[in-house]
C-alpha cells in the first residue's frame, strides 16, 4: 500500500524491481549436439546489452559461456549466473521476457527474475524519519509509519499450485493476492518543505548537532509537517533519529506548567513580587542563576517574559516546599503523565517523579529532573492556544482501500480543562509578554550596546506568543553549559488572536558564539509561521485584531 499526504499525494509508494538470473544447469539447455545454449546465446547476449545498457553484447556472452562450461564437483555442467548487478524495471523485464529461448519460460531459458520490493519516496528526504523505512529483505516496515501500519499497508500473500494441463505446466491460483491498504497522513507537503526548509537553514547557520520542528493545527490536533535533522560527519544534515518522541530535559518550557500550576492552586498571583540577585540564590546546597543576572524586584508576568530561574525556584518552593508531592500530582491532573498513544511505535513516556528534597523540586520548576518530548510540549502550549483543552496530535486520518475509506482517525481529549479560565488568560498574558514585551521579552528583540537590532519572533505578519528555553545539557553525569553545550526551544501558537497553528523548534549544541534560543528557534517558528499564513491564508493585523482573507 502506499502513504498518502493530506492531498493524496504520494508520500511512500512501492516499485517491483528485479535480479536477472540464469541457471545454466537447467537440463534442457544441454540435450542434443547443437544444444538450445548455442544456439540462442548470442541474440540473448544481443538483447540483453540493448535493454540493459550495463555491458557489451560480448561480455554477457563470455560470462554465459563460462558459466555454461563450468562443472561442479560430481562433474555435471553449468552454473548459477546473476546476469547484471543492475535492477531491472518492470518494463525491462517485460522486454526480456520477448527475447529468443527466454519467451519460451525458465524450464527451456533457466532464466529467472528475483523480484524486490523498493520502497520509494517521491518527495525524498521530506519527513522521511516520519514515514519511516522497509526491511529490503522480508519487505515489511521497520520504523516510523512503516512500522505502526505493517499489517494495513503490507497486504496477503496468494497461493497457487503448479499443474500440468493439456500438455502444459501451468500456475492455477487457488487463493488471490490482496494488495496493502492505503495510509492517509495530514502531512501537508507544502507545510512541510517550509518547515523542513526553514530549520535546515537555522541548523546550518548555528552548526548544531540535531533539530526539530513540529507543526500542528491548533484545533484539530493534526500534525501537518514534522522534520527531524541530525548532523553527518560530512557537515551536513540528514533525517537519521526522530527526535520528536525522544525524551529530553525540557527547560525553561516547563516555567508556563509550573506557573500555571501554582497560579491554579493559589499559590502566587500574577502580580505578586519575587526578589532576585545578580549573584544567584543560594538555597540549601544548591545555587540558581539567571541568564540575565540583576539586582531587581520581579512580578510574576515580568519573571515569566524574561525567564528568570531565580523567580520560578522561589515561587514553586514557596508555594510547595514540603508537598512536592502536591505539585507532581497537579501536573498530572494536566495529562502530561498520560502515555501518549502516538502513531510512531517506541515514542517515550513523560518522566516526571516526585522528587525526594527540595532542591530537586526548585531545579524542577525550571525544567530540570524532569523529562519530555518535544511532542508533549507542543502538545502542552496547543492546550493553551486550544482554550485549555488539551488534545492528543495525530499523523495519521484515514486508512484506504481502492480509493475507499476504510478507517478514520481523530484527535482524542487528553484533559478537558487543564486548568480555571482565569489562570488559563494569566498565562496567554504571559506567553504575549514573552515575545512582546520590547524590553524584557526573551523572543522579542536583540539588543546591542543598548539599542535594538534584530526581531527574534516577533512579526509584523501575524501575531505570535510562545515561551523560550534553554536548558544546559546533560552529558557524562554533569551538565556542560559552559562549553556551550545548550539545547535551544521555542514553542508557540498563532495568529495569537485566534490561534490556527501551534509549532516548536528544538535544536541541540549549537557550535556558533552568540547563539539564542528566541532568535534561532523563534526565528524559525516566525518564518514557518509567516509562511503558512501566507500559504493557507493571508492575515491582514489591524490594531488588536486579526482578519482572515482566503487567498483564491
Amino acid at each position: 500500500g502506499n502513504i498518502l499526504d493530506s492531498e493524496v499525494n504520494l508520500l511512500a509508494s512501492s516499485l517491483p524491481q528485479y535480479q536477472i538470473c540464469m541457471d545454466t544447469r537447467t537440463q534442457a539447455l544441454h540435450q542434443g549436439g547443437d544444444t538450445l545454449f548455442y544456439r540462442y546465446v548470442d541474440s540473448i547476449a544481443d538483447g540483453l546489452s540493448r535493454i540493459i545498457g550495463d555491458q557489451s553484447s560480448g561480455q554477457y556472452r563470455a560470462r554465459m559461456i563460462h558459466s555454461f562450461k563450468k562443472r561442479d564437483k560430481e562433474g555435471r555442467p553449468g552454473s548459477y549466473l546473476r546476469l547484471s548487478r543492475q535492477n531491472l524495471s518492470y518494463i525491462q523485464k517485460k522486454e526480456i521476457e520477448k527475447l529468443p529461448l527466454i519467451r519460451l519460460g525458465v524450464y527451456k531459458s533457466g532464466v529467472q527474475f528475483e523480484e524486490q520490493k523498493l520502497r520509494i519516496k517521491p518527495f525524498g528526504s521530506l519527513a522521511s524519519k516520519t514515514l519511516g523505512s522497509v526491511n529490503k529483505e522480508t519487505g515489511h516496515g521497520s520504523t516510523g509509519l512503516e512500522k505502526r501500519f505493517d499489517a494495513e499497508l503490507t497486504g496477503k500473500d496468494g497461493f497457487g499450485t503448479r499443474q500440468r494441463i493439456g500438455g502444459r505446466w501451468e500456475l492455477v491460483t487457488t487463493k488471490e493476492t490482496e494488495d496493502g491498504m492505503d495510509i492517509v497522513t495530514n502531512i501537508n507537503t507544502h507545510l512541510q518543505d517550509i518547515v523542513e526548509s526553514e530549520l535546515r537553514t537555522r541548523l546550518e547557520i548555528t552548526q548544531s548537532d540535531w533539530g526539530c520542528c513540529i507543526l500542528m493545527e491548533t484545533h484539530s490536533g493534526k500534525i501537518v509537517a514534522i522534520s527531524n535533522l541530525d548532523r553527518g560527519k560530512d557537515g551536513l544534515y540528514y533525517e537519521m533519529k526522530n527526535h520528536a518522541v525522544m525524551r529530553v530535559e525540557p527547560g525553561s518550557t516547563f516555567k508556563t506548567i509550573s506557573i500555571m500550576v501554582a497560579l491554579d492552586d493559589g499559590k502566587v498571583d500574577l502580580y505578586d513580587t519575587v526578589s532576585v540577585h545578580a549573584n544567584g540564590w543560594h538555597y540549601f546546597n544548591a545555587t540558581h542563576t539567571d541568564s540575565h543576572p540583576k539586582d531587581t524586584v520581579y512580578t510574576t508576568r515580568s519573571a515569566m517574559a524574561i525567564s528568570s530561574n531565580i523567580a520560578l525556584a522561589k515561587i514553586i518552593t514557596r508555594g510547595y516546599e514540603g508537598s512536592a508531592k502536591k505539585f507532581v500530582k497537579r501536573i498530572e491532573k494536566i495529562g502530561l503523565k498520560d502515555s501518549l498513544d502516538w502513531e510512531i511505535l517506541g515514542a517515550q513516556k513523560a518522566l516526571i517523579n516526585v522528587p525526594s528534597d527540595t532542591v530537586t523540586l526548585s531545579r524542577m520548576s525550571y525544567g530540570y529532573s524532569v523529562e519530555l518530548t518535544p511532542l508533549q510540549i507542543l502538545m502542552f502550549y496547543n492546550a493553551i492556544a486550544n482554550d485549555g483543552k488539551m488534545i492528543q496530535p495525530y499523523l495519521v486520518s484515514e486508512i484506504q482501500k481502492n480509493g475507499k475509506t476504510i478507517k478514520q482517525f481523530s484527535s482524542k481529549v487528553v484533559t478537558s480543562n487543564i486548568c480555571s479560565r482565569s489562570t488559563l488568560n494569566d498565562v496567554r498574558l504571559c506567553l504575549h509578554d514573552v515575545v512582546w514585551d520590547d524590553t524584557l521579552g526573551t523572543a522579542s528583540w536583540r539588543w546591542w550596546a543598548g539599542k535594538r537590532y534584530a526581531r527574534k519572533a516577533q512579526s509584523d505578519l501575524v501575531h505570535i506568543a510562545g515561551k523560550t528555553g534553554t536548558a544546559q545539557i546533560l552529558r557524562d553525569g554533569r551538565y556542560r553549559g559552559k562549553d556551550r553545550q545548550h539545547r535551544m526551544t521555542f514553542v508557540g501558537y498563532f495568529p495569537e488572536e485566534d490561534p490556527q497553528y501551534t509549532c516548536i523548534c528544538m535544536m541541540e549544541y549549537p557550535k556558533t558564539y552568540g547563539y539564542d534560543s528566541g532568535f534561532d528557534c523563534g526565528g524559525v517558528v516566525r518564518c514557518i509561521a509567516e509562511k503558512t499564513v501566507a500559504k493557507m491564508g493571508n492575515y491582514v493585523i489591524r490594531k488588536d485584531t486579526t482578519q482572515l482573507k482566503i487567498n483564491h
